[in-house]
């Protein structure tokens, strides 16, 4: 694990959603305050709206991908490419970027009032977890994408 893993988990046990965790870790570095990047991003958690679609985590690493690639030129393929692998690794790590799929076997509302995060809550959801994936996987191509720029 790394550290902006673990602080992303931390932001997660601290109340955070997922995807205001992922995107927390990475905002500064990426030119955004951390405040406005849980703002951004709060509206993502449980699947979009605890609506149980796309993985918060998934779309916290998409806003830091636009954060650190996107140009001023405005090159959506170039973006979109970037989007899909990350999905990509993420899906092969885990074998979805859909919550709901990620939370099979585990009782799921949409209600839009947010599960108690207690000690129960951690034992039976993969979220946390999750989190720190989408945060390693993100880091991984950050690190890759600077390895081909020095060389």
């Amino acid at each position: 694990m790394s550290v902006k893993s673990e602080k992303a988990k931390e932001l997660f046990k601290q109340g955070y959603n997922c995807s205001q965790s992922v995107l927390g870790v990475f905002c500064e570095e990426l030119g955004m305050d951390f405040e406005t990047a849980i703002k951004i991003s709060s509206s993502f958690g449980g699947g979009m709206g605890r609506m149980r679609e796309v993985c918060g985590t998934v779309s916290g690493m998409f806003m830091a991908a636009g954060l650190a690639f996107c140009t001023s030129e405005n090159n959506k393929a170039e973006q979109y490419k970037i989007v899909q692998e990350l999905a990509k690794r993420f899906k092969e790590k885990n074998g979805s970027i859909i919550c709901r799929e990620l939370l099979q076997g585990i009782e799921s509302s949409t209600s839009p009032i947010p599960s108690e995060r207690n000690q129960n809550y951690y034992k039976k959801r993969p979220c946390i977890e999750l989190v720190g994936d989408a945060v390693e996987i993100f880091e991984d191509y950050l690190n890759e994408v600077k390895a081909k720029t020095i060389v």
